[in-house]
Order: structure tokens, then sequence, then C-alpha cells
């Protein structure tokens, strides 16, 4: 007979296993080298039970929530029982091992007990540099991932507590940043080993066997917990569409089809009809596309559920090999971060059709993602990174916040006095950009613009971005959100560069490039918007008295709603759908780029 399940001691073994995880974490954050690991926080950390079973994940980045499983499974199917205290893993091959792209490093340590091993403490980072045809691995110009840096197949980095120094020669002479990687590949290996005091810790005080029957229940609890939330929604296949711009001067727009189903108490999410992988690398492998699909489920339930692996049985996802979804090795996938937002917004727009109270408008697009790369007087090595985090979508009970991350990432903005003590840049702007995003009952998050001038000599600088001719989406009768820039030298000579430009753009001395990142879409009507609310805006400066006028409907003179004039304007503006119009004109002219391109509202 089964011992029965204590809850009480059920909560304290998954709140333990968080706190081992968020610890892992905490480790590698305080000693990173590189500002893409420290201060922008792109890694994750898990903990997963003796089959290799996420049981806890850190509070990091949630593009990599479905990855570990695939990363665990490609592990344990290659060393199966081959594995003995001490051993160390690394690999970060996205056909073969269960990658993503090759700048996130997975190292993970098995964790024995008594000689048996009864779990795995789990770290993955996105590394500064790992080679190829451009710093900073993200090069959307690549064609094929020979092309995107060192390929890491699952390999032991340390046998039985031994190094092999091998691996890390070869990691430390194929980076630009070598003296960053082999940092953040330190502060994987100590958060590994502080994981494993912990969770060995944890499994001495409660016994193995008791460990093992409580993870196990620990899966099926979030399992019934997802099983009953997604039993409330009603039943239906539910579809929507949603595009990337696409790559180039002239660029042609990827598509991202979803069919989501629900059919009682599971999901299953189907991508056919998605574009075919693309000659660029913005192409996702499976473990991205998993990832977003349980991102999305979770976002749009919104309840507490155990961030284990037990609640990923209720959701099953299809994609046609070949897309650019699911690519076909050898498709370069580096900047593949651009379409996992794209996912994101795409399911959410599906689920806005069952849950349209609780669903926001799209947000920015994603994370902007510029690369600036060169050397020093002194001959050393330098890349400017780290992504551009945004602002949300309206929703029906609030408005889009800005300067904070996409759900799709949790990631921050590298401070300004970081990357100028760092790297030779300056900082020259980092605002919101007034008269941006959607126009709403609750108005789109605004933009967010950082400026950056060159101090060395040159440079060569790799962008990717989105969001300029397919604008963030509205909802319930809001309007979308304003598009993306990517500027160099802003003013009377200036140069308009593509969202993704299919090469590096020559930087020398004194030159500036500039990033508007898109606003975000907004949610309801812009004529039932409260006016006392666009009056706080146009204090804050966030949209003028003339935007307010032509979009919203709402006359402000010396700070002052005029109450009759404003009744009258948004009767005017109701009949004739003007404020469509005026909201086009302004965008365009708001951020002081001529001519402005057609856009897809």
């Amino acid at each position: 007979m089964a011992q029965p399940i204590d809850p009480i001691t059920l909560e304290v073994i998954q709140n333990a296993l968080s706190s081992i995880a968020d610890e892992l974490a905490l480790v590698i954050m305080r000693s990173a080298y590189s500002n893409i690991v420290r201060d922008s926080m792109d890694y994750s950390t898990a903990v997963c039970d003796d089959q290799g079973r996420i049981i806890a994940q850190g509070l990091t980045n949630p593009v990599h929530l479905g990855s570990f499983p695939e990363a665990m499974r490609s592990l344990i199917a290659q060393y199966g029982e081959d594995m003995v205290p001490g051993d160390i893993f690394i690999f970060n091959d996205p056909y073969g091992s269960g990658g993503m792209h090759l700048p996130d490093f997975y190292i993970i340590k098995p964790v024995f007990v008594d000689e048996r091993r009864e779990g795995y403490v789990a770290t993955l980072a996105h590394q500064s540099d790992v080679g190829g045809i451009a710093p900073g691995g993200m090069a959307v110009y690549a064609t094929e991932v020979y092309q995107e840096g060192l390929r890491i197949p699952t390999l032991k980095l340390y046998a039985a507590g031994t190094p092999n120094t091998a691996i890390f020669r070869l990691i430390e002479k194929n980076s630009r940043q070598p003296v960053h990687i082999m940092g953040d590949i330190r502060a994987q290996l100590a958060a590994c080993s502080n994981g494993e005091r912990g969770l060995v810790n944890l499994i001495g005080r409660y016994g193995a066997d008791t460990f093992r029957r409580y993870t196990e229940e620990l899966h099926d609890y979030a399992e019934r917990l997802i099983r009953a939330e997604i039993r409330e929604l009603p039943d239906g296949t539910y579809h929507f569409e949603d595009f990337v711009d696409g790559m180039g001067e002239q660029p042609e727009s990827i598509r991202f089809n979803v069919a989501l189903t629900i059919a009682g108490d599971q999901i299953h999410i189907d991508w056919t009809g998605t574009s075919a992988q693309v000659k660029a690398a913005i192409n996702g492998p499976m473990p991205t596309t998993y990832a977003m699909a349980y991102l999305a489920v979770r976002c749009a339930i919104g309840a507490a559920i155990p961030n284990c692996q037990g609640y990923m049985r209720a959701i099953t996802v299809t994609a046609p090999l070949g897309s650019v979804v699911n690519p076909r090795e050898p498709a370069a996938c580096g900047a593949r971060g651009v379409i996992c937002f794209r996912m994101f917004d795409a399911m959410m727009g599906a689920f806005s059709q069952i849950l349209p109270h609780r669903i926001p408008a799209a947000n920015e697009g994603g994370s902007s993602a510029p690369h600036i790369a060169g050397r020093t007087a002194d001959n050393k090595p330098f890349i400017v990174s780290g992504g551009l985090m945004g602002c949300w979508g309206g929703s029906h009970a609030r408005d889009g916040q800005e300067g904070i991350s996409n759900p799709g990432a949790n990631l921050g903005n590298t401070p300004i006095e970081m990357l100028e003590a760092r790297h030779p840049v300056e900082v020259t702007c980092y605002a919101f950009v007034q008269n941006s995003g959607g126009p709403g009952r609750s108005r789109g998050g605004a933009a967010l613009m950082r400026g950056y001038r060159l101090l060395a000599d040159e440079a060569q600088m790799i962008m990717r971005s989105d969001r300029r001719k397919i604008l963030p989406y509205g909802l319930s009768g809001g309007l979308p959100g304003t598009p993306s820039w990517n500027v160099i030298n802003p003013g009377p000579n200036q140069t308009i560069l593509p969202v993704c430009p299919m090469r590096s753009t020559a930087m020398v001395k004194g030159d500036e490039f500039l990033h508007i990142q898109a606003g975000a879409g907004g949610f309801g009507d812009p004529l039932e918007r409260p006016p006392e609310k666009v009056l706080v805006d146009v204090m804050n400066e966030l949209i003028t008295p003339a935007y307010a006028a032509d979009v919203y409907g709402v006359v402000i003179a010396h700070e002052v709603i005029d109450i009759a004039a404003t009744a009258a304007r948004r009767a005017e503006l109701g009949v004739t759908q003007a404020f469509r119009q005026a909201y086009l004109e302004h965008f365009q002219r708001s951020v002081k780029i001529t001519p402005a391109p057609a856009v897809t509202v």
C-alpha cells in the first residue's frame, strides 16, 4: 500500500526546490563577467529529478522554459548510465543536443547520493561571443549554423571531478571575448556546485525514496492544477496569425499561423501554415517552439502552478518539419529570439478570443538586439550587447506598462553607467518616444529609444529588430502600436537601416546609432478613454496636446480639459473615424524620420 502524501511536506519540498533553483540563479548573477548575463540576465536555471524532469526553475528567462526538457532528454539518451559523481556536461548544439542557438551554453551536473543518481542541477547562459561570422553570435545574415560559431555536442566538461582542459582551451580560443566567456562558464560551474550541495542536503533530510515519491507527486499535482484550469475554457479551435517583417532592404513578411485547440482538459498548439524556414538566422528549433507554447498557456491561464514538468503533460505541440518554427539542419538560428516573441504574440492573439478581458494587446514585439563590436586603441576587443526591452500592450483593466521586459524574456536593460564604463560608447539618449504606443481606452505602452555614439576608431554594428511594417496589434477596437526604426546619424543626412539588415554596418568614430523600439498596441476604443487619463499623459509629456485632440478627441488648454470642446471633438471623430488617419500621421512625424514607409494597420 502506497504511503500517503502529506500536503505540508509537499509544500515544504516544493519551496525548497524553488529556493535551490533561485540560488543557482543568484550565484550566476553575482559572479558572471559579461553584461548580457550579469546585467541583462539572459540565463536560466533548473533542478531536475532522477529522470531528468524539471522539478523547479529559477525566476529568470521564460524563453528557456521549454528548453530544459529537450536538453535533458538528449543528455540522458546519449549518456544513459555513463555518469558518475563529479561529472559535468556542456553543450549548445541545436541539432542533436537539444539546444536553441549557439550562444546558449548548457552546463549540467548530475547529483548523486550514496552512489545513486538522484537528480540534476542545470544552468543555461547566453555567452557574449562564440565565434562565427559576426560578433555576438547573432548575425541575421548567417545562412547556416556552421557560420554562427562553435558547435558543442554533449560532452563531459568534467569527468569524475577532473576538468577536460582541451574543451576549455577550445572554447577560449574560439571567442572574441575569451575573458568574459570563461568567466561566465565558471559562474555556471559555481552555481552547479552550490545547487548540488542544496539538493544533496534536501534529499538527505527526507531520504532518497521519500524524496522521489514527493517529486513524483509534484508532477501529478501540477498536472491536476493545469487540467482543472483548462476544463474551465470553452472547447474549440481558435486561429490567429501574425508576422515578422522580414530581412534586408526588401523584406518579405514571414507568417506565423497558429491553431489553438482546447478539448476537455488538453490544449494542442499547431503551427501548420507557418512560413518555411528561411536563409537567415531567425529559425527556431523545436525547444524554442515548446518553450513559447508553455509560456503562452501559463500566461493566459494565470494560475499559480508549480514550475515542474508535470503541467506540460496537458500541452501538446506540432510544427511542420522545415518550417521557421521547426527547421531542418543546418538552418541558422542565432537570432531566433525574434520569432519567439512572434509565436507568443500569435498564441496570445488566439487566447484573446477565449479570454477577451484577460489578454492584453500585443507588446512591443520583443527585445531588440543591437551589437556594436570592434577593438579599442590598445587592441582589446569589445562588444556592446544586451537586448533592449520595452513595453506591454493595453488591456481591459489597465494601460500598457513602459520600461519593462517583454513577457517572453524577463530580461533587463543594461544600465548606461555600465555600458559607458566598460565600452567605448556614449549613450546619447535613453527615453520614451512621445506620441508612441497604440491609442485605446487603455493605451499601449510608449516606445523606448536609445542612442549609442561610437568613441573607438571603428566598429561594426549588427542589428536584429522587427515591427516596422507589421505593427503590434490592438484589441477590442484599440489601434496598433507604433513602428520601430534603426537610424545611423539621425538628422538631415541620416541613414535608415532595415529592421534586420542582412550585413553588418560599418561605423567610425563619432557615428551615432539610434534605435527606436515599437510601441505596444492599444485596447478598446480610443474615444472612450477617460479625458482625465489623457490629461495625465499630456502632463507627463508622453503625448502632446495636439495628439490628444487629434487622436483621443480631448481638447486641453492651459493644462485644463475643455469639456464642451472635447464632447464636440469626440462626436466629430466618431463619425469620420479621422482619428485613425491622425494617429498614423502623428507617429510618422513624431520620430522625425522621413519618408515614412507604408505600414500594415
